[in-house]
């Protein structure tokens, strides 16, 4: 793993000395966008693919698509786990906290002091499932509270009076607290959407919440700490990366998720994406746009070759979006004759 130097390095080996599992790269400069490898380690008898995942920084859709033949629960003593610790960055500005929902990751760019190496923290994180949608947009951390408390929404507290397990109007900070020890409040147009902990750290990196995004406790104790109130949070769906390592263009490909939500304004006027479920049907203006792989595919290698001129192997990248696994591999190169890049054609 690549650290940062200079003065942020002692505070993140002190964090990370004290068990977070943040995982910190040097930030490459502009037009180099992979950071970290790809490695394995062996199984112990005790372990479930989750333990392991937790350990090295992923969350449950990434240790299990990159491992489709293991068991999750009993991988077994001994056994091969690949742990899928490369990535691409996601597309647009290199600043605040992104969350890209389709890979149930976060991204962090801390703003560096002068002198200091720049540097990205990434973390797994849970997102909305398909009835209850994260919003996508552009927003920011408008607070941050520690041992919150939870105010179950109405329709939060009758679905679970019709499941048979009712909530109180307010669960107190404790162990039954599912909002953990810590969390940051987004800017967007209803208020109810946070960056939080969790009592349940097995549901991270799935398609689980109620819209909001849940974070390892341990993860989201650090990220507390680093990030301040008015960071910018952009909230992308990009299940296709593409981007440069050196003369090499790389391809990281995650499942597309079920749901398209509709768009909305946020408190800035930032037009966002929400859920178009009936209690916000006055507040739903259009549709999100509905982009297959291939065409995210397209998009992408237009971008990355728009500035450095290169081609693409169409036979493997298409072998990616099949498989989909979230592992980068090359699927091109940089070349001289910018006649045959797409962004020429």
């Amino acid at each position: 793993m690549k650290i940062a130097c200079g003065p942020l390095l002692a505070t993140l080996l002190l964090a990370m000395a004290t068990a977070v599992r943040a995982e910190v790269y040097e930030l490459p400069p502009e037009g180099n966008d992979v950071i970290g490898a790809v490695s394995s380690i062996e199984a112990r008898s005790e372990d479930t693919l989750l333990d392991i995942a937790r350990r090295h920084g992923l969350g449950y859709e990434d240790i299990v698509r990159a491992n489709p033949a293991i068991d999750p629960w009993l991988p077994g003593e001994g056994t091969t786990v690949v742990l899928p610790t490369r990535f691409v960055l996601p597309p647009g500005p290199r600043r605040g906290v992104v969350l890209n929902l389709a890979e149930y990751r976060m991204y962090y760019y801390p703003k560096p002091k002068a002198g200091e190496q720049p540097v990205v923290m990434t973390y797994p994180m849970s997102i909305g499932r398909m009835d209850w949608n994260t919003p996508l947009g552009l927003t920011r951390i408008v607070s941050k509270v520690r041992n919150p408390s939870w105010y179950p929404p109405e329709s939060v507290r009758k679905e679970h009076e019709e499941e048979g397990r009712p909530l109180p109007r307010v669960v107190p900070p404790g162990p039954d607290n599912p909002l953990g020890r810590h969390a940051m409040r987004l800017g967007l147009t209803s208020g109810a959407y946070l960056i939080h902990g969790t009592n349940r750290p097995a549901g991270v990196g799935m398609q689980v919440t109620h819209g909001c995004v849940r974070m390892f406790p341990e993860d989201i104790e650090f990220l507390f700490e680093q990030v301040g109130i008015d960071t910018e949070v952009r909230i992308i769906n990009e299940p296709v990366k593409m981007g440069w390592d050196g003369d090499q263009l790389h391809l990281e490909v995650h499942r597309v998720l079920d749901e398209v939500p509709a768009a909305v304004e946020d408190i800035d006027g930032v037009v966002i994406v929400e859920p178009a479920t009936e209690e916000k049907a006055e507040t739903a203006v259009i549709e999100a746009p509905v982009r297959g792989r291939l065409t995210s595919l397209t998009v992408q290698f237009v971008a990355a070759t728009n500035a450095k001129p290169g081609e693409l192997d169409w036979d493997h990248a298409e072998r990616l979006l099949e498989r989909a696994d979230g592992i980068p591999a090359q699927v091109g190169r940089s070349i001289k004759n910018a006649a045959t890049s797409a962004a020429s054609e």
